[in-house]
């Protein structure tokens, strides 16, 4: 799990993904709506890709992708990602993560 501990670090949001992937696509729009700029690996399209999908299998990344860090911790695929959403955790973990400064939300005034 070498070679995904030294993608992930010093990054604040991370995603594996793969081109095709649809559902890849939709957490990285997801993310990158809350003013993150994540960085993101398409497994498919990097020499090492079969290295970095078996390691993801290791962490319990099923399917592999998409699979997501925050603050260099492994967060989950878009289940997860989206019950964060959902749940209203996932500004809380990008502003902890400093990988954005604003959570839009504590600008809405009730």
């Amino acid at each position: 799990m070498d070679v995904i501990k030294d993608m992930v670090a010093d990054k604040p949001v991370v995603i594996f993904s793969k081109s095709s992937c649809c559902v890849s696509f939709s957490i990285k729009s997801l993310i990158s709506s809350f003013g993150a700029n994540p960085t993101v690996y398409e497994i498919d399209q990097i020499s090492n890709g079969t290295q970095v999908e078996r390691e993801l299998l290791q962490l319990g990344s099923q399917p592999t992708v998409p699979a997501v860090f925050i603050g260099q911790k492994f967060i989950g695929g878009a289940h997860k990602i989206m019950s964060l959403h959902v749940q209203n955790e996932l500004p809380t973990l990008l502003l902890n993560a400093r990988a954005i400064w604003i959570s839009l939300l504590s600008l809405c005034w009730f």
